[in-house]
Order: C-alpha cells, then sequence, then structure tokens
C-alpha cells in the first residue's frame, strides 16, 4: 500500500473530478486488432450533434460504459467508439434558425459549409460533457458521418446494394413534409390524436359522404362503399360529380370500407392517407397531386391554387357550406402523421424518389438470430416490421447529407451510378470518369441526397473493418434506446443482411426513456428537463452514474430522481470515510496467504459473504443488471463491512495491528473498489490510487475464491454479530456509552464461540459456558394496572398506587402466592388482587445482579 495512510474528511467530487479527468491516459481505452485478448465489440449510438448530451443520452451512454469498463476487467479487448451522425434535417434546420435564412436563399456549398461549421462546434461541446461524464470511450475509433472518409462508405453500400437489386428508383407515393421540403420514411412519422371536424359532403342525391379532409376535393378520384352495404347496393359503378370542382368520379366497391363510419361511403383521394395509397393500386384509379412540394395547393386545385393547406381547407368548407353541399359537421378525433423533427403534419405526394427493399422475412429471420435483452423488445421489431405498407425511402430533398451518388444522361435519359472506384463523389460537383452508354459526357448531377439512416445504418460494419477487412463480425453488442427500435436497430439488420448476408450483432441491449421527477416525458413545455450538468456541479459525476445504475432496470423507462442522486452522494462519503479509517491500520501491510491462519471467525465471515458478493455481482453484471450489481455492493459496503465487521474488528487494529483483521480488511476493499469502479470511475480511481498506488481501470475483476465461500464461517460470524448488537442495543437504551466498561458477560451455547472480537467490541470480559450458572429470581418492584386501580378506588386511587409501587420483597411474594394481599392506607383495609398489579423480577447469579438476553438459542448473561 502506498501514500501516508491519511485521507481529508470529506470526499471532494469537483476536485475529484476535475483532477482524474485532466489526468487520465485515455489511451488504457484503446482498442487493439493486434491484442491476443477476446475482441468485444460494441457497435455505440451515432448522436446527432446538437451541442446539447441530454440526460437520455446520458442513460444510454452509462448502460454502454459499464458494460465496457467490465468486459475490460474481465480480460476482454473492448472496443468502444464514438460516432457522430451529422447529417439530416435537425441541424439544416438549426442553421437555417440560426442565420435567419432558407437552404434554397444562399448557395449550397455555402449552406452546407455552415452546416459542418455548426456541427463542429456542437460535437466540441458534447466531447467535453462525455469527458466529464467519465466514459471510458476509444476516441482512436471516432468516425463522424459527414467526413468523406465515413461517406465514401455510406456511397459504396448505395452502389452495392443498387446493385444487387435492393436499390431501386421509382415514382410512387411517399411521406413529405412540407415544413422540411423533403420525403421522409415512413418510419420517421410519429402519429398523435387531434380533434377535427368530420364532414359531410353531398355528392348527389343517393350520396353522402364523410371526411376530415374536404381541402383534398380537387384531388378525389373515387367514391368507395362496402359491397354488402345495402344502401348503396344500386349506386357501384355509377358516376357521381365531385362538389365544387365538377369532374365525375366512380362509386366503387371495396371491403376495407368501414359501413359504421360516418355514412359508410368515402372518397378516395390522391392521397389523403395510406389507405387511399392501396386503394390507388388495387383499382387501378387515376393520379391527382394537388399538393405541391412547398405545402401549397397546386393547378388542379383552381381557385384554390397557391394557398396553404390550412387555408384551403376553411375556404372550402365555407364555399361547400354556402352552395348548399355540407349537410353538417361534427367533433371527431384524427390520428394525424407528424414529421418527427418539426411536427408539421405530412402529406402523401407522388414523386420519384429512390427505395430499399424492405424484405420482411429477411429481417425477421436474421432478428430471431439476435439475443434481445429484455426479451420482449423483439416484438416492437416484428409488429413494425409487419405494418410496413411501403419500402424505405432513402432519398432527401435537402443539402447537408451523403451526396447520391447518381448521374443522368442528358442525351438518353439514361442512370449512371457510381462505381465503387469512384468514392467517394458529389455528382453536383464531380462528373463521371467515362461517357455515358451512348457515349455522351453530358451528365446532370442528381440533386437529392441520402437520408441520414443510411449513414448510421453501417456502423456495425464499419467499427468492424468493412469494407476493406471485415475482421471481426458479426459483433458483440448494440446498445441502444427503444424509441429507435423501428429505425435504428431494423435498418441497420436491414443493411447488415443485404450487404454482407449476416446479422450485425450477436446482442442487443435496451434502453429506456429518462422521465422527468413528475413521471411524465422530458420537455421545455412542462419545465421538467435536468441536464447532466446540472446534476454533476451539485453531486458530481459518479453520483449521477449511481443514479441511472440503480434508477431502473434494462429496457424499461427510468424516472429521473434528485432523491437518487442525493442517495449516492451519500453513499459515496460512507465509502470515503471507511477508507479513510482503514488506511492507517493497513500502512506499511502487505498482504500473504499466511496470515490467513490469523483468522477470526468475524474474519472468516466476511471473507465468505465477500465471495458470495462476487459471485452474485458479477452474474448480475453479465446479464446487464446494473441495478442489483450495484445496490448489493453499496448494501454491503454500508451494512456489512461499515455497520458491522468494522465495528467488531476495531480494538484489534487498534490494539493489535491484528494481521488477519488487516488481511481481511485488505482483501475487502482491493475487491470492493475494483467491483465498484465501472459504476463510479473517478472515485474510485482516487481510492485505488490511495489505497495500492495504481489505477483501478487496468485492474482485473475479482474472482470469487471459492476456497473462502464456508457456510459453517457465516453461522458463526451472525452469531458473533447478533451477540454484539443485542448487548449495544442493551446498552444504548440504559443511556450507556456503547465503548462503556462493562462487567463480565456469559454466553450460554453448545458452540465455541469465538470471543475475542466480541469483548473488544464490548469493553467486557467474555466467557462461553455448556450450561446456565445458576440463577434465582427474584421480585424486583410492583408496578400498578392504572385501568383496574384507577375505576375502583377513584379518589383514593393516588395513594393505592403509591403504596403499590414501595411494597417490598416480603409483600410481593405474598400476592404472589396467595393471589391478593391486604393493606392499610389511611386507616382503611383495602384489598389488592394479583392481577391489578404487574410484578417485574431481577436475576441473581453468584449474589450478583444479571440480566439475561436471548438470541436464537444462545443465552447472554449480563452482569449490571
Amino acid at each position: 500500500m502506498s501514500g501516508d495512510g491519511m485521507l481529508p474528511k470529506e470526499y471532494d467530487f469537483s476536485e475529484v473530478e476535475k483532477r482524474w479527468k485532466e489526468k487520465w491516459d485515455y489511451s488504457m481505452y484503446q482498442f487493439s486488432w493486434d491484442s491476443d485478448k477476446p475482441y468485444f465489440i460494441i457497435d455505440t449510438p451515432p448522436p446527432y450533434p446538437t451541442g446539447n448530451f441530454h440526460i437520455g443520452n446520458a442513460l444510454n451512454w452509462f448502460y454502454i460504459d459499464f458494460i465496457a469498463r467490465y468486459m475490460r476487467m474481465k480480460g476482454y479487448n473492448v472496443m468502444f467508439p464514438q460516432g457522430w451522425d451529422c447529417h439530416g434535417l435537425p441541424t439544416e434546420v438549426k442553421v437555417e434558425e440560426k442565420y435567419g435564412i432558407t437552404k434554397s436563399e444562399i448557395p449550397r456549398e455555402e449552406f452546407r459549409e455552415l452546416c459542418r461549421k455548426l456541427t463542429t462546434e456542437n460535437i466540441e461541446k458534447m466531447r467535453e460533457t462525455m469527458f466529464r461524464l467519465g466514459l471510458s470511450i476509444d476516441w482512436s475509433r471516432e468516425y463522424i458521418t459527414m467526413e468523406p472518409e465515413y461517406y465514401r462508405k455510406t456511397q459504396l453500400s448505395f452502389v452495392r446494394m443498387y446493385n444487387s437489386g435492393y436499390i431501386y428508383r421509382e415514382e410512387h407515393p411517399v411521406m413529405y413534409c412540407p415544413r422540411c421540403q423533403t420525403a421522409i420514411a415512413q418510419a420517421e412519422v410519429e402519429y398523435e390524436d387531434r380533434e377535427t371536424d368530420l364532414n359531410f359532403l353531398r355528392f348527389s342525391d343517393e350520396i353522402i359522404i364523410a371526411t376530415t379532409r374536404p381541402e383534398l376535393l380537387s384531388a378525389c378520384v373515387a367514391v368507395a362503399v362496402h359491397p354488402e352495404d345495402e344502401r348503396y347496393t344500386n349506386v357501384v359503378g355509377k358516376k357521381v360529380r365531385v362538389p365544387l370542382f365538377g369532374h365525375e368520379v366512380e362509386v366503387i366497391a371495396d371491403e376495407e370500407v368501414d359501413p359504421s363510419y360516418g355514412t359508410g361511403a368515402v372518397m378516395i383521394c390522391t392521397f389523403g392517407d395510406k389507405q387511399d395509397v392501396r386503394w390507388w393500386k388495387r383499382h387501378g384509379l387515376p393520379l391527382r397531386n394537388v399538393i405541391e412540394i412547398d405545402g401549397k395547393m397546386g393547378t388542379l386545385a383552381g381557385e384554390y391554387e397557391g394557398m396553404s393547406i390550412g387555408e384551403c381547407k376553411k375556404r372550402i368548407v365555407s364555399d361547400l357550406e354556402k352552395s348548399g353541399y355540407l349537410v353538417k359537421k361534427e367533433r371527431t378525433t384524427q390520428n394525424v402523421g407528424l414529421c418527427w423533427r418539426c411536427d408539421t403534419p405530412i402529406e402523401i405526394v407522388a414523386q420519384t424518389q429512390w427505395f430499399v427493399k424492405v424484405k420482411g422475412n429477411e429481417i425477421m429471420d436474421a432478428s430471431e438470430k439476435i439475443k434481445w435483452i429484455p426479451e420482449h423488445m423483439k416484438i416492437r421489431l416484428k409488429n413494425w416490421v409487419e405494418s410496413m405498407d411501403w419500402d424505405w425511402c432513402i432519398s432527401r430533398q435537402r443539402i447537408f447529407a451523403t451526396p447520391i451518388p447518381v448521374w443522368y444522361c442528358n442525351e438518353c435519359g439514361n442512370v449512371m451510378v457510381a462505381k465503387e472506384e469512384w468514392l467517394p463523389v458529389d455528382p453536383l460537383k464531380d462528373l463521371p470518369p467515362e461517357p455515358c452508354s451512348c457515349g455522351s459526357t453530358n451528365f446532370r448531377g442528381e440533386e437529392d441526397v441520402l437520408d441520414t439512416w443510411m449513414d448510421s445504418s453501417i456502423t456495425s460494419l464499419t467499427i468492424a473493418g468493412w469494407p476493406e477487412d471485415l475482421r471481426h463480425y458479426p459483433v458483440h453488442l448494440r446498445p441502444q434506446g427503444h424509441d429507435i427500435i423501428r429505425t435504428w436497430a431494423f435498418y441497420t439488420i436491414l443493411r447488415s443482411v443485404a450487404l454482407v448476408r449476416e446479422i450485425p450483432w450477436h446482442s442487443i441491449v435496451i434502453n429506456g426513456m429518462v422521465l422527468g421527477e413528475d413521471g411524465r416525458k422530458m420537455s421545455k413545455s412542462l419545465g421538467n428537463i435536468i441536464s447532466p450538468e446540472e446534476v454533476i456541479e451539485k453531486h458530481g459525476s459518479d453520483a449521477l452514474r449511481q443514479w441511472a445504475a440503480t434508477g431502473g432496470i434494462v429496457g424499461s423507462d427510468v424516472q429521473f430522481s434528485w432523491k437518487e442522486v442525493v442517495a449516492a452522494s451519500r453513499f459515496m462519503q460512507k465509502f470515503w470515510s471507511v477508507l479513510r479509517f482503514a488506511l492507517p491500520h493497513l500502512s506499511g501491510y502487505e498482504p500473504y496467504e499466511e496470515d490467513m491462519k490469523y483468522l477470526k471467525t468475524s474474519d472468516r465471515w466476511l471473507l465468505s459473504k465477500l465471495t458470495r458478493l462476487v459471485r452474485s455481482v458479477t452474474e448480475h453484471m453479465d446479464n446487464y443488471r446494473f441495478d442489483e450489481a450495484l445496490k448489493s455492493i453499496r448494501k454491503f459496503i454500508r451494512e456489512t463491512l461499515a455497520d458491522n465487521y468494522i465495528e467488531l474488528v476495531k480494538g484489534r487494529l487498534y490494539e493489535l495491528k491484528d494481521r488477519g483483521a488487516r488481511f481481511t480488511l485488505y482483501r475487502a476493499l482491493d475487491v470492493l473498489i475494483r467491483m465498484y469502479a465501472p459504476f463510479a470511475p473517478f472515485q474510485s480511481e482516487e481510492m485505488y490510487h490511495s489505497f495500492r498506488g495504481k489505477s483501478v481501470h487496468l485492474q482485473p475483476w475479482p474472482e470469487a475464491d471459492e476456497n473462502l465461500l464456508n457456510e459453517e464461517w457465516e453461522i458463526r460470524g451472525e452469531i458473533v454479530k447478533q451477540i454484539v448488537s443485542v448487548v449495544r442495543r442493551w446498552k444504548h437504551e440504559r443511556g450507556l456509552a456503547l465503548n462503556a466498561p462493562m462487567g463480565s458477560i456469559t454466553v450460554v451455547s453448545d458452540n465455541a464461540i469465538d470471543t475475542v472480537d466480541i469483548g473488544k467490541a464490548l469493553n467486557a470480559d467474555v466467557r462461553v459456558v455448556r450450561n446456565i450458572p445458576e440463577i434465582v429470581e427474584v421480585p424486583d418492584h410492583a408496578e400498578p394496572v392504572m385501568s383496574r386501580i384507577g375505576p375502583i378506588f377513584r379518589d383514593r386511587a393516588g395513594k393505592i398506587i403509591e403504596y403499590i409501587r414501595n411494597m417490598g420483597e416480603d409483600e410481593i411474594r405474598r400476592i404472589e402466592k396467595s393471589g391478593y394481599l391486604e393493606i392499610e392506607v389511611d386507616g382503611e383495609r383495602h384489598r389488592i388482587e394479583r392481577d391489578w398489579i404487574r410484578i417485574n423480577k431481577k436475576f441473581i447469579s453468584r449474589g450478583r445482579e444479571v440480566e439475561i438476553i436471548r438470541v436464537q438459542d444462545i443465552s447472554i448473561v449480563i452482569e449490571v
């Protein structure tokens, strides 16, 4: 052990965490392909560089860090990379807000450069937070998706999937965000129930339809009814005229129409929702696009052209009412699809876009080969795959994203997809190195860019060395939130199977969301957001990390709790105080196995329980039960080590520098600090350096020494602990100091009991005998039963009570024997019954008063 054996009384988390953050050599976390250790590769989430590493990020990264630190200590060569998913709408929207511009108001490359600048600044801010959180990231394996070395791989994946038939280009209805002016994938649509009007419109004398989207009347291409709806049997196949717009549409029959909704007749528009798309395909209906890419009404809207969707809706409803087509309105609830980035209601428009084929059976077959933790989370992927109506739209009408490596020949219209050796390319700046098959060199570069999920869905491949050398695949673990199962997990499985015909990871660990202290989802509007920095400033990173470990279980949402953070802080001080007490006693001590011959019962009890703890904590960590692992460690330190063992062996440590107690205390601290290290890297590092002069993060995980596991030791140790506990409680009840000297204590037991620690802990002479000494039970004093004396004697009760309390031993014995006692008070005779008094006894042994305490089948005789 190194150091002078002294620590400050109070643990200063602020000073310790700041010092170690700056002092650590982060190369100790580096992964090496050349290592002889077994690999453990983690496919970590690349967050959007928003500049704020929020509490949900912190929870996810803490879980990853617990795993990474544990697996390193278990002897694995761990890869814990850090990526940044730079592209996409959030950055563009932020740049537009920051500079008061839109993407179309400045040159494309200038806008992209503003996005790169903002992203670089935000990454630096988030890196600093991650250092403060004590994350053991291998920064040598950092990747940034906006850099050419990364997006070359994204483009390569596009080329290979195009060549293998997974990617195609086609005109097809797509989800479209008018605010962001781009197509979005089905997985990027969030749904929300909103109240709206259900409008009943007369199409003819026989047909009244009910719709929540009257603004799409100009896009109406048919009216549908159920084939068994007798109300409309005679009109199926006939034509009706669309109100206000005048074009005729056919009435068709389809079994998916709900006869109980509205009037049982619905208009089919291209497109109001996904059901319209299904009917449009099934019945071969015409296409009438009325909403432009800017969210305004198009030419088919007639006099409403140029209006916003909301404005058009109001005007059309007003005109329908004036013209007599509006029969009535009712309030109803509508499930509205929203853009997940700006909450704008999405529209469905037909556009030429790039798509990835979604082969549901492939994805589910791969999913079955992956271990899901918890298992029930797999059903979310299954439900999502089964609910998908369309392929994955991967093209976006944005700027700051990976360019689609495609050109179009201006002469023949041929699509030229880049060859692998040309990558990376920007088709708006670079021309193909070879002519079109028609001989032309006149090309137009693809303006659309790739969905950002195309970047992040190949993280498992890129960290494993793809495409140059896929050295170890599948990787071991994907940790992520349950909110992105339908996106990141889904897309990664799809792409891994498509590109290398393999699952991406052996296991996937799902974490939940962080809720506010009020139990609701954190949001600015609710004012319940907590930032990691706020917690760190008040209580430190290690306290926040312990909240993450104990506040919930993998797969479940976690409610933030200041109470849990404060509890962690108090525990940290407790553990610090334990080490502070121990260091002077361990100064200059080096443990040797031969010291085990000096072990006493208390030592063996602790070492056996410590071995049991190592076994259980290891099992918890292997199964990602971080809450159970840390709770077990903290309980052991507080109760078993601090409150019991140290109190038992203080006498030996202070008086004798006992080698058995020092061996045990040394072993316990060494094991406990190491198991504590994944959860509290800063404090554990400070403690281990103070204790052993080494970095705890370079130490192995403790092994359970089965030779020290002994149930008989634990039983005997529990007896010693209980004897000390009950006698100390006896002293406390009598107002005696715990270290106050006592007389003789006799322990009556058939078992051999080690009395060394009992005697020193109680400051008493302790002996063990098999048979209880001769003890005489004698009356001590009597107490009146007030509920009997009061009602019987009324105004005389006071004097009767005083008499009873002053009764001598002879009188008490007489009332015990005869069952009553005749007494005289103020010249009057009174009869006192036995059940009107309580008789307190005392015990005499060898002429001295004693007290007897029982612990299970053991009697403790204390000389008073």
